[in-house]
This record gives C-alpha cells, structure tokens and sequence, in this order.
C-alpha cells in the first residue's frame, strides 16, 4: 500500500472538543475513524474516545496483515463500541447515555469499505469530483428527503443538528454501509465531522483536493470551516488520506508499507486527555481516572489474543 495521510482536530470556538479520530495501518490494510461525541460533563468526549479505541484496538488485533471480512470487522467493531458506551454510562449511573456519531473506513487490496451512523461524512473524491458520499442520519437530511425544506435551509434549520442513529443511544444504532469501492491511484477519502462539512460544499472540497498536497489542503480548508463557521464554530475535525498508484514523485510523508512485518500495525490515537486540541476542564487525577475507565470498559470488547 502506498498512500499520503492527514488528519487534525481543533476546537473551534466551543468550550471544549468532543470530537475524536484516529487511523491505524498495517502492511496490508488501513482503517480510519472519526466520531463526533454528544453528552453534558466531559462524558460526550468519552463516548468519542471509546469509539474511536475500540475500532482501533480491534484492528491491531484482527490486521495480520488483513482483515478476514472489512464489513464484518466495521459491524462488530461498531456495535461493541455502541455497548460499551452504554456500559460506561451504567457503571456511573448516568441518567443520559453518553452517544456519539462514528464514520470508519478500511482500505485493503484497493478497495475502499465503510460505515456510518450518525452525521459524520466519508466523502470520495477523484479527479476533481464526488465520486460517493455517506447519507447523514439527521433529522433535516429527512427532511429534505421528503421535500420538507431544500439543501439550502439546511445550515440554518433548527434541527440541523439532530441524528436518529449513533452509537451509545437508547436504540441500536442504524450502522449503514457502503459497496465495495474499488479505488484508482490520486483518489482521496474524506471523513470528517459536521464541523468541518457543514460549511464546506462537496464541489468545492473536491476541487481543492484534486492535484494538490494533501499536507497543505485540508489545513487550508480547516482555516475556512473555521472562518466560516463564525463565532459559534463547532470542532472541526477530518482524517484524509490520497491514495497513491505508483512509488514516483510521492509526497514526503507518504507511506509505503511494503516492508512492514506481518503482524505489525502502526496506530496515530491520542490518548484521552493528552492532545490540546482536545480541551477539557479536567485535572491530572481526574483524566488518569477517566483513561483508566475507559481502557476498563473496551477491555470488555476487545478480541482475546
């Protein structure tokens, strides 16, 4: 495999960042995540984190190099995280679960598999244009369906910001999922929260991603979410990755795992509480608490070794 990978959170101008998003990759597959928590303390933070960990704490065991069954391994993984939160939520006696979207995405033999439940977006993108694009779980998306209100009354719509299917919720989540995808060297997979997307029109993502460095692009394009998003912006989080055809002219931080030992798998995941884009009015004790509960809880989940 051989392929560029971006990926970055910021605050935005809310009082913390509930977002969270990781990639993990061995020598023959890739997996993506990003989750978008909801929930009152820092428990929608924790949903976030519990999702995103327990996808990747299943690929580092399942990828040897390969995952048996992509869609199986999104399916399982999805739902263990869905019970998991709702562990976490009994164990403290909480009133209201914790819940939080998630878009993940595997990559193996060149072709592309994903799910979703929530409002988090995977886009793919070649040659300038939107080649497929998850279907948002919201309340407006319905909406619009049904002709109720148009595309352009959705950025304002008072419900815009409601979803009927997540992970950690009263009802099993409404995990959807894709086709296989076969991909062609130079397309890009976008998965990004309703921060990042919901100021961005797919056109005008496509368009900036075609042909240039993804290092320098999505960066850009977060300056604009955030612009855009004015002073009620949400967090802004994508993890994006160009997938390349050949080892010719490839970017400096590109990745080439050909020479990654079989039963090796390199993670990007920050830990609960240590990244500072993840603000949180949380002492040392109390996240050291909170990591410790949360390793506790997906322990519960992960395949045995």
């Amino acid at each position: 495999m051989k392929f560029t990978i971006y990926q970055e959170s910021r605050q935005g101008k809310r009082n913390n960042n509930e977002d969270r998003i990781a990639y993990c990759y061995s020598r023959d597959a890739l997996l993506m995540v990003v989750a978008d928590g909801m929930g009152g303390h820092y428990y929608g933070e924790i949903a976030a984190q519990i999702a995103v960990q327990c996808l990747s704490d299943a690929f580092q065991h399942e990828a040897k190099p390969m995952l048996a069954d992509p869609f199986l391994f999104l399916q399982r993984s999805m739902t263990n995280a869905h019970h998991a939160i709702l562990d976490f939520a009994s164990d403290h006696n909480l009133k209201d679960s914790p819940r939080t979207t998630c878009v993940a995405c595997i990559v193996q033999d060149n072709v592309a598999y994903w799910a979703h439940a929530g409002d988090s977006r995977l886009y793919l993108f070649r040659d300038g244009r939107v080649i497929s694009q998850t279907r948002d779980h919201s309340r407006v998306r319905l909406l619009v369906e049904q002709g109720v209100i148009t595309e352009a009354q959705v950025a304002n719509h008072p419900e815009r910001n409601k979803v009927y299917s997540c992970l950690g919720g009263i009802h099993a989540p409404e995990i959807e999922f894709s086709r296989k995808t076969p991909l062609e060297g130079g397309d890009v997979l976008l998965l990004a929260t309703d921060g990042f997307w919901g100021t961005l029109p797919p056109d005008m993502l496509a368009v900036s991603l075609k042909q240039t460095n993804l290092l320098q692009a999505v960066p850009m394009l977060m300056n604009q979410a955030e612009s855009r998003g004015g002073p009620y912006c949400d967090n802004v989080s994508v993890v994006a990755v160009r997938w390349e055809d050949s080892y010719v002219q490839l970017a400096q931080s590109s990745v080439s795992t050909q020479t990654m030992a079989l039963d090796e798998v390199t993670t990007k995941l920050d830990e609960f509480g240590r990244n500072p884009a993840y603000k949180m009015d949380l002492s040392d004790d109390e996240i050291e608490k909170a990591i410790q509960e949360i390793r506790s809880t997906i322990d519960k989940y992960s395949p045995k070794k």
